[in-house]
């Protein structure tokens, strides 16, 4: 789960899906709809990852929320498209960025950095002389189970405040 930055190059703001007149989307994977009479655009709503094409799909909103849409009986993007992970593996991905399955990820990857620092920083991993993966292993084990007895030792204190301390007697 790694957030994206714009390596466009060409400066563009959208670049347009191949099969689709209609079809763009941006450097962060977001895929918009453009109305064909007054060039308005319009966010794709999220249909998922169908894994056996390798494919996201993006539905229409105006047919999936019950929205007016003047071209909807012309639009060839109104049943939904399909757009293949190999169009750009980099933006695509199979889930979905503008879905809220991707935020509840990213949520979580912010709060396992966390803990990755304290392990780095606060138990000295980051300047370790130890050799060997078992070695190291059991090393990161105790270290997760002292963090996790400390937060229970604050828990049973009822020092919730100072729960994520690891310096301050309990």
């Amino acid at each position: 789960m790694i957030d994206i930055r714009n390596c466009w190059k060409d400066g563009e703001e959208t670049r347009q899906l191949s099969g689709f007149e209609n079809v763009v989307y941006n450097y962060k994977g977001n895929v918009y709809c453009y109305f064909l009479e007054t060039g308005e655009k319009r966010e794709m709503a999220v249909g998922g990852f169908e894994e056996s094409r390798r494919t996201i799909k993006k539905l229409c909103r105006a047919k999936q929320y019950g929205l007016s849409c003047k071209c909807m009986d012309r639009c060839p993007a109104k049943q939904g498209i399909r757009i293949k992970l190999e169009v750009d593996r980099r933006i695509f991905t199979p889930i979905d960025r503008a879905s809220y399955k991707w935020e509840r990820y990213y949520d979580k990857r912010t709060s396992v950095e966390r803990v990755n620092s304290r392990l780095d920083e606060s138990f000295g991993f980051e300047k370790h002389y130890i050799r060997g993966k078992r070695k190291m292993t059991v090393r990161c084990g105790i270290a997760l189970c002292v963090m996790l007895a400390m937060a229970v030792g604050r828990i049973k204190e009822k020092q919730q405040d100072k729960i994520r301390s690891l310096v301050k007697r309990a």
